[in-house]
């Protein structure tokens, strides 16, 4: 996602749009799994004390790793102040936490006011498969307010970017994987569809299989109250975004005494399973398509031909037609496809201000030239312009799939197309196949459902948008219930796009700076506009 940083940092917070339901135990061992219903985690393995004690080495940062998304090195924060990087050791299976460490990158600015400091704020941006190390800077100012009082922290997750970052295909692998047809019309199509998905879980298991079994949400959660205890803080602050909301219930859920003033935005709905989450998605991301449609088709100088958003959606459908059977080119030697058109689409629906990219895009690929649906499908699909990709999908898989019981056969997922179909003509198919992400994979999923439930926690803002794409507002509604009564405080921003707190709505912003910079908790069922 490199062509543009604002899109490139909008679609890194978020889950991946392919369905990736679960597969590894990402545990280790170390607790109780559950039901294949709902996870029940039993209380965490102590932590050695050597590591809780250990000393961070910060240091100048240096530019992303290739499975980080490449780039220069983070730019100084308003003020002059530079960010900082470092590594902390932490065990790669809990169950056995005496045995071997593995290491997390880390990042951080320091709070600018330092006599009126109140610890670290912990960043994760979802995916899952963001680096927060190569994330945390470019948000630098959007943030900037909350630094008065904490210094900023980031880290990539296990299995993420520098900290053992899961290693799949091979770039050119990849690039004829994400050109192939992800929305199979017949047996033989389908059976190239299924020789890919072995194809690559095969080399997934093959350059990755020792950390495979290792890198689900609950270890995640596990790391980050080791890394609050590292940082010397007494409580986690946390500000979760997307797959981070996730990530956050699940820490509150095994450590509810140990949650200080904690944001979570974007929200994955937690009691939904694969099938309903993808078809969940699938309805978000045709809701921003509707109103992408619809502010396109009230604009004289729209350039996509149609009078309502029906009939927009009605040229786009032919489109998509169209390059199943015939591709235009792209970038360099390589072409537009319908799946990576659908990709590129997609990838502009995060964000409002992606929408002139993608009629742009849209306009261009009819007149024959597919460069910027391209490129927007590049973004979400982590590659670089010199045609490396960082280790984010990769991730995405190994950490969906360490999560999530569900394994979908050839034939459940052919009988659940129709339901993908209804709630999004566009997005359907390619979201229903997507079902089959994790069948096959080598180790067995956590859960059906995570559980959040954290009674004696303190208040937790859960944030839900109105016209989220990628985690429907149900969501947000669902994850407060989740969490109990006065822990979860749930707030409503109506608005477009991925997340609330950089909407550009000054209500959600004093809501949430109000609460962890004063710790003043809303009332739970305030609306911003």
């Amino acid at each position: 996602m490199r062509t543009s940083p604002a899109l490139r940092a909008a679609a890194l917070a978020t889950t991946v749009l392919m369905p990736l339901a679960g597969c590894s135990d990402g545990d280790g061992g170390g607790a109780d799994r559950g039901t294949p219903s709902t996870a029940s985690t039993a209380s965490p393995p102590a932590t050695p004390q050597k590591l809780a004690d250990q000393k961070l080495d910060w240091q100048p940062c240096p530019a992303p790793s290739p499975a980080q998304g490449s780039g220069t090195t983070p730019s100084p924060l308003p003020g002059g102040a530079t960010w900082q990087c470092s590594f902390m050791d932490a065990p790669l299976d809990y169950g056995d936490p005496d045995g071997r460490t593995i290491e997390l990158a880390l990042i951080r600015a320091a709070a600018r006011n330092q006599d009126r400091r109140i610890g670290s704020l912990v960043f994760n941006f979802g995916g899952p498969g963001a680096s927060g190390v190569a994330t945390l800077p470019s948000f630098g100012t959007a943030y900037d307010t909350l630094r008065t009082r904490y210094d900023l922290v980031s880290f990539d997750p296990r299995g993420v970017g520098r900290s053992e970052g899961v290693e799949c295909s091979d770039d050119e692998t990849l690039d004829a994987r994400y050109e192939m047809d992800g929305t199979p019309d017949d047996a033989e199509e389908e059976q190239a569809f299924v020789d890919d998905l072995k194809s690559y879980i095969a080399d997934c298991e093959k350059n990755s299989g020792g950390e495979l079994p290792y890198v689900g949400t609950t270890n995640a959660a596990r790391d980050m109250d080791l890394l609050r205890q590292v940082l010397g803080d007494d409580k986690l602050y946390y500000f979760g975004i997307s797959y981070g909301t996730e990530l956050g219930g699940v820490y509150a859920h095994l450590f509810p005494k140990n949650v200080g003033r904690a944001v979570l935005d974007a929200v994955v709905d937690p009691t939904e399973d694969a099938e309903q989450s993808s078809i969940g998605q699938a309805r978000g991301f045709q809701l921003a398509l509707d109103n992408f449609t619809a502010d396109c088709a009230e604009r004289d100088d729209c350039k996509l031909p149609g009078t309502t958003a029906q009939e927009v959606q009605d040229w786009m459908a032919d489109l998509l037609a169209e390059l199943e059977k015939n591709p235009v080119p792209g970038l360099g030697e390589r072409e537009l496809t319908q799946t990576q058109a659908t990709t590129g689409i997609a990838s502009a629906l995060y964000s409002k201000e992606t929408w002139p990219l993608l009629e742009q895009g849209l306009d261009e690929a009819d007149g024959g030239n597919g460069g910027l649906l391209l490129a927007l499908a590049d973004s979400l699909n982590g590659r670089t312009e010199d045609g490396h990709y960082d280790n984010s999908n990769a991730a995405n898989a190994a950490i969906n799939c360490a999560d999530s019981a569900q394994r979908f056969t050839l034939e459940q997922t052919r009988a659940a197309l129709p339901a993908f179909r209804k709630a999004s003509p566009v997005f359907g198919d390619y979201l229903g196949w997507g079902l089959m992400s994790c069948t096959g994979w080598p180790v067995a999923g956590a859960w059906k459902t995570p559980d959040v439930s954290a009674p004696g926690s303190a208040p937790i803002l859960v944030i839900g948008n109105t016209g989220d794409p990628a985690t429907p507002y149900a969501g947000a509604k669902a994850m407060a219930t989740e969490l109990g009564r006065g822990v979860g405080i749930a707030l409503t921003y109506k608005g477009e796009g991925h997340g609330a707190y950089n909407g550009g709505s000054a209500c959600v912003q004093k809501a949430v700076d109000g609460y962890l910079l004063e710790g003043k908790v809303p009332a739970s069922g305030t609306v911003c506009d």
